[in-house]
């Protein structure tokens, strides 16, 4: 990376790396890993291939940096203390963020990848990480550490199946009803 005096990263090399990952990132969800190539990323950010080369050698590279983003970028609601809202705040989110299409070409990527590719993997499990942080987060606050994980796969497995794979929406309905299953009595 280019520096200029005092180790500060020259302007042009972060506008470039801004401009890149941000290209990647929303090729990545418009159109999934397999079509987010260097050539492809260049397009769209307006530089040469050799520039995206340059910097991010493999498509492993660009994705884990535009992965970074999308992560980064990531919001969850707030939550108000009482469980039962604040799951359905939480799942609802998750719900309707995977019921834009998006995110479902870049998991199928991911996964694709992640049964012979250890930095696919990382990427999986940080990808599911930043998607259930908000729902893990309500229910440690509420259950005891050994309900966490098993509730947080009830209900993210029930959503992520009704709107990924059943192709339905999760709706308030759906919800309460799915919310008063899971959750230990």
């Amino acid at each position: 990376m280019v520096k200029s005096s005092g180790d500060a990263v020259d302007p042009r090399v972060a506008r470039t790396r801004r401009d890149v990952i941000r290209a990647s990132a929303t090729s990545l969800l418009e159109d999934g890993w397999g079509a987010t190539t260097h050539a492809e990323v260049a397009r769209r950010a307006g530089y040469s291939k050799a520039t995206v080369y340059a910097h991010w050698p493999t498509s492993v590279d660009l994705v884990r940096d535009a992965i970074s983003l999308i992560c980064e970028d990531a919001t969850h609601p707030a939550t108000g203390g009482d469980l039962v809202e604040d799951l359905h705040a939480a799942l609802g989110a998750l719900a309707g963020t995977l019921s834009e299409g998006r995110y479902d070409r870049l998991m199928a990527g991911v996964i694709e990848r992640a049964g012979h590719d250890e930095g696919a993997r990382e990427l999986r499990d940080r990808l599911y990480e930043t998607a259930t942080t908000g729902v893990r987060g309500v229910l440690a606050a509420h259950l005891a550490p050994d309900d966490v994980e098993p509730c947080l796969a009830m209900l993210v497995g029930a959503v992520l199946v009704r709107t990924t794979y059943e192709g339905g929406t999760a709706d308030a309905a759906f919800l309460t009803d799915l919310i008063a299953r899971a959750l230990p009595t």
